[in-house]
């Protein structure tokens, strides 16, 4: 279930608008991903999306409502990168599968720029409700698919059933945003690896108890 802003969204689009709509926050995505939300002007964003500085006003009042629907973006294409990494996985092998992905994916950018909704909830979280309410959702939604899948590894017998599969998602989630962090002051997933490792590994010590 994604997290709607309506703000963003109200007005009725021709498939014309649309794809201009489109245009605009992809484009602003890309730059705020790599240089913050801070630092990218609206100008850019014309500029990237090759549209005009009206077209950009008719389709959103300002930069908070342009920011809104980056966060919109953003999280479709995470989530739907996490619900196939995650979707099936019931054992601990393929919970190792998703964190190699993860980490040779921010290898290719050598952690620069950390994790894409990470990167703006640091921007935006603590300037606008709408925004951090938003990211939390969707934060939200990414873990409930660890705990789906840890859900599963208790359901197989992989884990003892008195193991929390929220609090060990929580736990993971922790070890990948922070990992993420780490990767992007180093500019080396190294860290990465290690601190979602170290998460794993204790989810795979309790699975000797089950």
């Amino acid at each position: 279930m994604t997290t709607s802003m309506p703000a963003t969204t109200a007005k009725r689009l021709t498939a014309r608008g649309a794809k201009t709509r489109a245009k605009i926050v992809a484009a602003a995505a890309d730059l705020m991903y790599v240089q913050g939300v801070g630092r990218t002007t609206l100008d850019e964003v014309v500029a990237a999306s090759g549209v005009s500085k009206s077209q950009l006003y008719h389709h959103f009042a300002g930069k908070d409502m342009l920011v809104r629907a980056v966060i919109e973006l953003t999280g479709e294409r995470v989530m739907q990168r996490e619900r196939d990494a995650l979707g099936r996985v019931s054992t601990m092998a393929g919970l190792k599968r998703w964190r190699d992905a993860l980490v040779q994916n921010n290898a290719l950018r050598h952690g620069a720029y950390g994790c894409a909704l990470g990167s703006l909830a640091s921007d935006v979280a603590d300037h606008d409700d709408v925004a951090r309410l938003a990211l939390a959702s969707l934060f939200g939604q990414w873990e409930a698919l660890l705990v789906s899948a840890l859900q599963r590894l208790k359901d197989n017998g992989t884990l003892p059933d008195d193991a929390s599969a929220e609090q060990l998602a929580t736990g993971l989630m922790g070890a990948v945003q922070g990992g993420y962090l780490l990767a992007q002051t180093a500019h080396d997933v190294a860290p990465m690896g290690t601190s979602i490792t170290m998460a794993l590994d204790h989810i795979e010590n309790l699975s000797r108890k089950a």
